[in-house]
C-alpha cells in the first residue's frame, strides 16, 4: 500500500513479534504419524467413492488413504500426484468442507468427515521432504510450448507437458512464480514459503524454464508466441478489480483486498504492515474473509465484512465464515455500499444501503447506515483484462473471459487456456485450475503427436 496510508489510524506494529508469529501460524497443523494412522482408519473405502467424484482433479482418495493406513505415505503421495501435481498446496487451501469432505459418508452419517485434506498433506509433505520424484521426462519431442502465467493452471500444464518430453517456457509477469498460491491466499494457510518449495518440486522434472517480469500484452504479444511456439497455454489470472460503485471510492484508505493480501504474503516483517483500527471489507467470498481475518490478526480493533445478500448466498464456505467470526470479525448481510465518508480526503466511514430480494432481484430499500472506518477493502470480485488476448492471434471471449471447449481449446487452433481466465471457470479454486491445466496439456500433447509419437 502507498506510504500515504501511514497516517493516524492506519499503522503497523500494534502487536509484539511473538503475537504476530502466533497469529499467522499454520491454520491446520500437520498430522503426525500416529494421528494419520488413526484418521485413515476412519475411512470406509467406499466402492463408489463420493469424495473422489467431488474432487475436481479426481484423485483416488480411498486408494491414497488406504496406502497411508498400511504405512505407505510415499505411495499415497504418488496416487495424489498422478492426478494433481500441486496436491501439497491443494491440501492446504482447498475448501475441502464443500468438496471431498462434504461428500464423505462419515459426514453424512455422523457429521464428522474423514480429514481428507490433512491426510493428503501428510502424504505429499512426506514425499516432498524426501525429494521423491515419481516422474521422468519422456525423450525430447523437439516441440516447444509457451505457457503464460506461473500460477496453478500454468504450473500443472507445464509439468504434464514436460512429462511428455516437450520443452516449456513459462512467461510470468511477477517476480516470483506461484500465482494465486504465492500472492493470493491467507498467510496462515500456507506457511514457511511452501508455495516456492512446491514450484521447485514441480519444475525439478526438467524441461521447464520460467521467465519473470514478462507480462502478456506488455513484454510479450500473443501473436508472437503463437508464431514462435508449437502451442500456447494461457493460464492468466484476473488482473482487474471490480469497483465499489460508491461515491468517493477514490479516497485515501480505500484499498484493493487482493493487493493487501499480496503485500502481506511478501512482507518480511508483519509488524511493518499498515492496517486500520476500524476496517470494513466489502464482499462475500474467500478474498473478503482472508482480508478481514488477516486485518484482525495484524491488530485491527474492529473488522466488519459487509455483503449485499444473505449468509446463504456468500461464496465463502461456512467454515470460512465461522473462522472469521472466531477471530472477532463481524459479518453483516443485506448491505451494499453507497458512499465513502471522508475527512480531509481520507476514509472516515462507509455509508451502506440495506437491501432485499424482490421478485428475485436485489434492490435497495432506501434505508442506510454508516459504519465508521479508517480503511475499506474492496473484495467484490476480479475481472479479466481481455485486451491482452487481442491482436493478430486474438481468441474469442465469452462473458468477458476466454471461451474454451471441454479440452481447453480456444478459437485459435494453436492456443489453449485454463484457470480463472476462462469462461465458466470455478473461481478461486486452486484445484480446479490445476485440473484445467493438466487436461489442456493432455489435449496439447494429443494435438502435437500422431499415434502417441511426436
Amino acid at each position: 500500500m502507498p506510504d500515504g496510508h501511514l497516517r493516524e489510524g492506519i499503522v503497523g506494529g500494534r502487536l509484539g513479534p511473538s503475537q504476530y508469529a502466533d497469529n499467522f501460524s499454520d491454520l491446520h497443523p500437520p498430522l503426525d504419524h500416529h494421528e494419520a494412522l488413526v484418521e485413515s482408519d476412519r475411512c470406509y473405502f467406499c466402492y463408489d467413492a463420493p469424495c473422489m467424484n467431488a474432487c475436481p482433479t479426481a484423485i483416488d482418495i480411498p486408494m491414497f488413504i488406504r496406502e497411508i493406513s498400511t504405512g505407505n505415505p510415499i505411495g499415497a503421495a504418488k496416487t495424489i500426484f498422478d492426478q494433481n501435481i500441486l496436491g501439497g498446496m491443494c491440501a492446504r487451501v482447498c475448501p475441502t468442507e464443500t468438496l471431498c469432505e462434504e461428500a464423505c459418508v462419515r459426514e453424512e452419517a455422523e457429521g464428522k468427515p474423514v480429514q481428507i485434506g490433512r491426510l493428503q498433506r501428510y502424504a505429499t509433505d512426506a514425499a516432498m521432504a524426501e525429494e521423491r520424484q515419481f516422474y521422468e521426462r519422456a525423450p525430447s519431442t523437439g516441440r516447444k510450448i509457451a505457457v503464460v502465467g506461473a500460477g496453478p493452471a500454468g504450473l500443472a500444464a507445464a509439468h504434464r507437458l514436460a512429462r511428455h518430453g516437450h520443452d516449456v517456457t513459462i512467461f510470468e509477469a511477477r517476480p516470483k512464480p506461484g500465482g494465486l498460491n504465492e500472492y493470493g491466499i491467507a498467510a496462515y494457510k500456507s506457511t514457511e514459503n511452501f508455495a516456492q518449495a512446491e514450484v521447485d518440486y514441480v519444475t525439478a522434472i526438467g524441461g521447464i524454464t520460467i521467465e519473470h517480469g514478462r507480462a502478456l500484452g506488455r513484454d510479450v504479444q500473443l501473436a508472437d508466441l503463437a508464431d514462435a511456439y508449437d502451442a500456447v497455454f494461457l493460464g492468466l489470472g484476473l488482473g482487474g478489480v471490480n469497483a465499489l460503485r460508491a461515491d468517493g471510492e477514490d479516497a485515501e484508505g480505500v484499498d484493493n483486498a487482493v493487493e493487501f493480501i499480496a503485500d502481506l504474503r511478501q512482507a518480511s516483517d508483519l509488524g511493518a504492515l499498515p492496517v486500520g483500527r476500524r476496517v470494513v471489507v466489502v464482499g462475500g467470498g474467500m478474498t473478503a474473509i482472508d482480508a478481514a481475518v488477516q486485518s484482525k490478526l495484524l491488530g485491527a480493533e474492529e473488522v466488519t465484512i459487509c455483503y449485499r445478500r444473505g449468509k446463504e448466498h456468500m461464496n465463502a464456505s461456512g467454515f470460512e465464515q465461522d473462522l472469521a467470526a472466531s477471530k472477532g470479525v463481524t459479518i453483516r448481510h443485506w448491505l451494499q455500499p453507497r458512499r465513502v465518508v471522508t475527512d480531509a480526503g481520507a476514509v472516515a466511514g462507509l455509508e451502506l444501503e440495506y437491501t432485499r430480494l424482490q421478485d428475485g432481484k436485489l434492490v435497495g430499500i432506501g434505508q442506510t447506515v454508516v459504519i465508521p472506518a479508517d480503511q475499506v477493502f474492496k473484495a467484490i470480485g476480479q475481472t479479466f483484462v481481455g485486451e491482452t488476448v487481442g491482436g493478430a492471434a486474438a481468441v474469442a471471449l465469452k462473458d468477458g473471459r476466454i471461451e474454451v471447449d471441454q479440452e481447453g481449446r480456444t478459437s485459435n487452433a494453436k492456443i489453449w487456456a485454463g484457470g480463472d481466465c476462462v469462461a465458466d471457470a470455478r473461481e478461486d479454486l486452486t484445484v480446479a485450475a490445476v485440473a484445467a491445466g493438466r487436461d489442456a496439456a493432455e489435449s496439447i500433447h494429443r494435438a502435437l503427436t500422431s499415434n502417441g509419437r511426436a
